[in-house]
Formats: structure tokens, C-alpha cells, sequence
């Protein structure tokens, strides 16, 4: 039998996040169905409320059928950048309590409180900082305490809103069995439909299969997939302080003052690594711009961004930030482009403003990407 290591693993997901800053910035819009997106009939929803998923309605789906299925819905175009301000504000406040945790996303994270039982107690501990939360942001949140992140998540996601959950140490197994394989995270709508054909509708019957069935099935995706059925995950919680930048520079054969060329070439800089972040599924919350004179002084400035990796918005700020950036009128050697403050997160496309258009050419122009190579296609600004 594969036991679930001694370790204990709190999962906190903010409620509706974009719908509930909303309801602080207006409470007349509190129990209310309330659609966050486009309010075009091209646009999409982000998010909804509670209230509004009753009548069928999800994130990403057309906005013109959301409409249609809760005419009295309460629409909302967004505001990415309140969002990111509380999403940081939340940040700051786990960071102050706990010395090890993750940001899964804009409004999810984990929290390892291994070794806490000596002192505090896990559960009170993590329902203190749920208190602490909720006190300091205002934000409804919920969390689930669990021995592996995979079951604390599961748990979280089935107990929302306001979940307050714990799976005991020995009891993952059984806790998985009744959900539906749709609730297991990394089964996508490929993998579901390809069990559901075999008859495979619950993860008790996925964690029946034979593991070596499972792995000729969906390759490595299989082993993984069975383990994970068990109720087995050994993924560490990776400390947020570690996440990384992505950036890039440019050293010029021939130093320049040629604004033009200046701004294309940074322009070209922010597609690319842009399309870096996207493709490993991360947002920035914050960029800086490098600049190196002839003479070799080196400047920089930074700007804390709603989290976003939509280039054509990066390189709004990078423009912005050059422009203030240079003010000797002197030849210019080096440029670069950093992002720092990274997230994971799926939010590639600021839903609130861009079209379903915008974001399907979004997607194909990734696509086209990865596929013969990311300088096949590039932006106007950047020739």
C-alpha cells in the first residue's frame, strides 16, 4: 500500500476572486449574479459569481450567452490592476506568517506547516491565518489541510466557498474514491473523455486499473495519473521567493541614437519574452528596463504592472519606462528588458478588455510559435 508522507499541506484559494474585489468596491453588488469581461457581444467572462454560475454560466464562455442564460446579470469590464494590488496585498499577509509557502496564481497558494502539530496545531493554525486573511483584505477565502498538495487542492476546490477542510493522514485514498476523474487536477478534457469511453467515471475506478494499462494508455501521463489516484503526491511547496525573472539584452555591433530602431528592437525583446511567459504559463507583475551609454553608465527603472504577459500591453510599459528612461541624448550600447514578480497563472489575455477574437489570435500566433520557431511571426512594432 503507498502511504502518504508525514507532512501537512494547507491549500488557500481566494473565493471568486475577481468577483469578490468587485463586491468590495461596490457591496450593492454582494449575492447578486455578476459576470466579470467584455460586455461586447465578442467578449468572454473571466469570472462570475456564485449566484450567476446557477444558470449554467462559466468562465471563458461567450459573454453573448452568458447574457442570454442570466439576462440580469451584473457586468463588469474588470480592473486587472485592483486585482493584482490585493492579490499582493494577500501575498504580503501569508509572507508575514508562515516561512514557507507557494503562489500557485493570482489568488491560490500553498502553505507547508510540516512540524507545526510541536507547537500550534496545523488545523488552528491554518484557520488563524485564514481570519488574518479575511481581517487585513476583506476577501473571502478558503483552505483545506491535507498530507500532499494534490489532495489539500481537491479537497479546497470540493469544499468552496468559505471551505474549511482537512483530510487525515491515511484517509486520501478514500477521500478521492466518490469524485468524478473531471475533479483530479491534470486530467484535461482529452484524458476525461478517453476514460469516460472506458467506462472510468469515478477515481476509485482509475485507481482499480493497472498501472501498467494506465501507462501503454497515456504514456508517462499514466504512472502519474495512478499515483496520483492513490492519493499520492510527493510535490514539494516551492518557496515563492524563488521564482524567478525572464529577461533579455541587447548589445548593439554599433552604439545608436536612432530612436526608431531603439524602439523596435525593444519591442522585439518584449514579444519574445512575452511569448517566453506565456509559454510556461506565468504573468508578470513587474518590469524593468535596462539601459547602457556609450560611456558605459547603466540605468534602469521599474514598474509594478497589473500581472499580465499580453505583449502588446508589455510593451505599452517598456515604451513608457525607455522614454523616461533616456535623458542624455547620448549614443546608446545596450538595451534590456526584465520581468520579475512572476506568477503561474492561465490569465495569458486580459479577458476584461480583449475580445474572444483577440484571444484565439493570441493562441494561433503561439501556436505558429512553437511550432517552426518564434521569429516567424512577429508584431508591427517590431520590424
Amino acid at each position: 500500500m503507498l502511504l502518504t508522507s508525514q507532512r501537512h499541506i494547507a491549500h488557500f484559494d481566494l473565493d471568486t476572486f475577481y468577483v469578490s474585489v468587485e463586491c468590495l468596491k461596490d457591496d450593492r453588488l454582494k449575492g447578486k449574479p455578476v459576470l466579470i469581461g467584455g460586455s461586447g457581444d465578442r467578449g468572454i467572462v473571466a469570472s462570475c459569481s456564485y449566484e450567476a454560475r446557477r444558470f449554467g454560466i462559466h468562465s471563458a464562455m461567450p459573454m453573448k450567452l452568458a447574457r442570454r442564460l442570466c439576462p440580469q446579470a451584473i457586468i463588469r469590464q474588470g480592473d486587472m490592476e485592483s486585482y493584482s494590488k490585493y492579490s499582493r496585498l494577500v501575498t504580503d499577509v501569508i509572507a508575514d506568517t508562515v516561512p514557507l509557502f507557494e503562489k500557485a496564481s493570482i489568488d491560490e497558494f500553498y502553505v507547508d506547516l510540516t512540524g507545526m502539530d510541536k507547537y500550534f496545531g496545523s488545523q488552528l493554525f491554518t484557520a488563524n491565518l485564514k481570519k488574518r486573511v479575511v481581517k487585513e483584505s476583506g476577501l473571502p477565502i478558503s483552505y483545506a489541510l491535507a498530507g500532499n498538495k494534490l489532495i489539500s487542492k481537491v479537497a479546497t476546490n470540493e469544499g468552496k466557498p468559505n471551505a474549511e477542510m482537512s483530510v487525515a493522514l491515511g484517509q486520501e485514498k478514500e477521500f478521492l474514491a466518490p469524485l468524478s476523474i473531471a475533479k483530479m487536477p491534470g486530467v484535461g478534457k482529452e484524458t476525461a473523455f478517453l476514460l469516460l469511453k472506458m467506462g472510468v467515471e469515478t477515481i476509485k475506478v482509475l485507481s482499480e486499473i493497472p498501472v501498467e494499462m494506465l501507462t501503454n494508455l497515456l504514456g508517462k501521463n499514466g504512472q502519474s495519473l495512478w499515483r496520483q489516484a492513490q492519493g499520492v503526491d510527493e510535490t514539494p511547496v516551492v518557496p515563492y521567493h524563488e521564482q524567478k525573472s525572464i529577461s533579455t539584452e541587447n548589445t548593439f555591433q554599433q552604439d545608436t541614437i536612432d530612436m526608431d530602431f531603439l524602439h523596435t528592437q525593444l519591442a522585439r525583446m518584449t514579444e519574445k519574452i512575452a511569448f517566453q511567459l506565456r509559454a510556461e504559463g506565468k504573468l508578470t507583475g513587474c518590469v524593468t528596463v535596462k539601459l547602457r551609454y556609450s560611456n558605459f553608465d547603466t540605468v534602469t527603472k521599474q514598474k509594478a504592472i497589473p500581472f499580465t504577459a499580453a505583449d502588446h500591453k508589455l510593451q505599452k510599459v517598456v515604451k513608457g519606462l525607455f522614454d523616461k528612461l533616456y535623458q542624455r541624448r547620448m549614443l546608446v550600447r545596450l538595451v534590456g528588458v526584465r520581468f520579475t514578480q512572476l506568477v503561474p497563472g492561465n490569465d495569458q489575455i486580459n479577458m476584461f478588455e480583449d475580445t474572444e477574437h483577440q484571444v484565439q489570435l493570441y493562441q494561433a500566433i503561439d501556436s505558429i510559435k512553437k511550432q517552426y520557431g518564434e521569429g516567424l511571426v512577429i508584431r508591427g512594432s517590431g520590424f
